[in-house]
């Protein structure tokens, strides 16, 4: 079961380059349910993920180099890619997700979860600005099926409304 909560950011930490990060690679072969394919530095996974928002069922399955090169094209959309780096939020991890392009300039926190009480009690850092954990128009399985020439227009509505919520503190 993953359990875990999204938000947008207010301004990324100055000191990223002093926590650990993977470079990630990922096509989705469905969406509903969610099959994924994944790169994460020199390992990869197949993925299964249910139904569900905040929580749902999730199953990794380790693949080997070739697996993965075949499966990815396949994959259905755009390929997305990213930094992520592990901060640490006793006694959590904020995994800060620095979108590569075509889906510059995103950025999203992810922060997982042993129950789902945790998850509902947790008060994010201030640098944390909007919680999207139930938009799914942030879900990375969303992101990679918007069509190529309407990507500009969306990342530009996610630069929009984040400076419409900073200018709303």
């Amino acid at each position: 079961m993953e359990i875990e909560r999204k938000f947008t950011v207010r301004s990324i930490p100055g000191n990223l380059s002093q926590y650990p990060h993977h470079l990630i690679e990922q096509g989705y072969l469905n969406t509903n349910p969610v099959v994924r394919v994944r790169r994460e530095d020199d390992t990869y996974y197949l993925t299964y993920k249910g139904k569900g928002l905040m929580a749902r069922e999730e199953y990794n399955l380790p693949l080997n180099e070739e697996a993965y090169r075949h499966l990815i094209q396949k994959a259905d959309g755009n390929i997305i890619g990213k930094r992520r780096y592990l901060i640490p939020l006793e006694p959590y991890t904020i995994e800060l997700d620095v979108f590569l392009e075509p889906f510059t300039p995103l950025v999203i926190a992810e922060v997982e979860f042993p129950t789902e009480e945790e998850a509902n009690a947790f008060i994010p850092p201030d640098w944390f600005l909007e919680d999207v954990t139930c938009n799914p128009a942030y879900h990375n399985s969303t992101l990679s099926s918007i069509p190529e020439n309407e990507l500009k227009e969306a990342l530009k509505k996610y630069e929009e409304r984040q400076k419409t919520t900073v200018e709303e503190i």
